[in-house]
């Protein structure tokens, strides 16, 4: 079968399987985005008079169509054809004749796969938000159940201070704020249109770029045209840190619950059904479940700087290297949510130990309370911290486990209505109602 850019002759069947690679099903992803671009796009051929205005309800009808097999999983690119653009184009040139034709005016398959790549990450991260607010309410529950159980705090591994399970699960609900934030920033990169920037020098065609960024609920432009082919790499790699930030609190948390679900420090368990055991130990009870999912995050912690060696040293406009930014970003996605679902499963049936610190083990976990307890009768710090210091030496410490911390954020302040309003205020600036429903609109035929 020809290629969109095909003129004469034939393209040697060992390059043409080289340079399409797994291009083909990685376009399984865009499928739906690129029949909402070309929607666009024609809405907007037609309204500069490029396109008739009966040629265009032709084609919208029949890409709706298209979009419509997509949602549906009836959709796949026929053997021998390249892309999904050619695919689209080849559906809407059998049905429409000439007029199918005409849908690649004044674009090239450079500014598509970026408004597709633009429109899918879009999408992703919107899903991905959706999610994390999910698992944010869940340990935000969690925090204030537990507020008051305590549990061992840790620097260097060895035994510091008193902590509690209600300041645990909400350091992840807070971390995860830290995560939308630069998820925000994601999103508004990815926000912008490219269209219009064709090949990524513009066209000589009076196209309204401003009037396909309304359509497909785009923020802003890419302005100049060679920036907005320039920013492919760049928007996916901004992307992918920002999905690698929210890996990485799960791969902590993870970590955290193998070692307090270990036998030496029994802080938590969970039901039999969700652990795995062993082939010849009766008794193991293993967190298969935190382990993958601390592997699966820490492999996408690496993404970012897959697709930063990748794009290196690359100059302006456009070349094949960008191609393979999508084989491992695209599932990224689904693998992050797919661990967000699994946490949210194991910490939904997640049992904590009660009275973890009445036992003599953990006793010098309150040697600053007792250090605290003698500044505040008037003694300098140093020489309460000496005395303390000398009483654990000379085994006469003494100790009470009641606990009194009132400043923000501590045991007995969680700040869990602060947090919550910080992830509301973040989620609600990016707006996803208007993108919803301006991809509605463009639907309606």
């Amino acid at each position: 079968m020809s290629k969109l850019w095909q003129k004469n002759g034939q393209v040697a069947t060992a390059v043409e399987k080289f340079t399409i690679g797994n291009d083909q099903l990685m376009d399984q992803y865009l499928a739906a985005y690129d029949v909402l671009g070309s929607i666009a796009h024609t809405t907007m051929l037609a309204e500069v008079g490029l396109l008739t205005n009966e040629e265009q309800v032709q084609l919208k009808n029949a890409l709706v169509e298209i979009y419509a097999l997509v949602n549906k999983g009836n959709f796949s690119l026929a053997p021998g054809v390249e892309d999904i653009h050619s695919q689209v184009e080849m559906l809407l040139t059998e049905k429409l004749g000439d007029i199918g034709k005409k849908i690649h005016s004044a674009r090239s398959r450079n500014d598509q796969v970026l408004v597709d790549i633009k429109l899918f990450l879009r999408a992703e991260l919107m899903h991905l938000t959706h999610s994390i607010e999910s698992l944010f309410s869940l340990l935000q529950q969690k925090s204030e159940e537990h507020k008051n159980d305590l549990l061992p705090g840790y620097t260097h591994l060895q035994l510091a201070m008193p902590s509690s399970f209600g300041l645990w699960f909400g350091a992840y609900a807070e971390s995860l704020v830290d995560d939308m934030t630069t998820l925000q920033a994601a999103y508004k990169v990815v926000n912008k249109n490219p269209l219009g920037s064709a090949a990524g020098y513009g066209s000589s065609f009076p196209i309204n770029r401003t009037r396909t960024t309304e359509l497909l609920g785009f923020d802003a432009l890419n302005y100049n045209v060679v920036y907005a082919q320039m920013g492919r790499g760049k928007a996916e790699r901004i992307t992918a840190m920002a999905l690698a930030n929210v890996a990485d609190t799960l791969a902590k948390l993870s970590m955290d619950a193998c070692l307090f679900m270990n036998q030496n420090f029994g802080f938590i368990n969970f039901p039999e059904e969700l652990t795995t055991g062993s082939s010849i130990m009766p008794h193991k009870k293993n967190p298969d479940v935190f382990e993958l999912i601390r592997s699966y995050c820490n492999r996408i912690k690496a993404l970012p700087n897959e697709i930063m060696m990748m794009t290196t040293n690359l100059p302006s406009g456009y070349h094949r290297d960008l191609q393979l930014l999508k084989e491992h970003l695209f599932p990224a996605f689904a693998q992050l949510t797919n661990c967000i679902e699994m946490a949210s499963l194991m910490i939904q049936n997640m049992h904590v130990k009660k009275n973890l610190l009445e036992d003599e083990k953990y006793k010098y976990l309150f040697s600053v309370e007792e250090v605290n307890k003698l500044v505040n009768s008037g003694m300098p710090f140093r020489d309460a911290y000496k005395k303390v210091g000398m009483d654990i030496e000379n085994g006469q410490f003494t100790y009470s486990t009641n606990l009194s911390h009132t400043h923000e954020g501590s045991i007995g302040n969680l700040g869990t209505e602060a947090v919550a309003l910080s992830m509301k205020k973040i989620v609600k600036e990016m707006d996803f109602e208007k993108v919803n429903t301006q991809i509605e609109q463009l639907l309606k035929c």
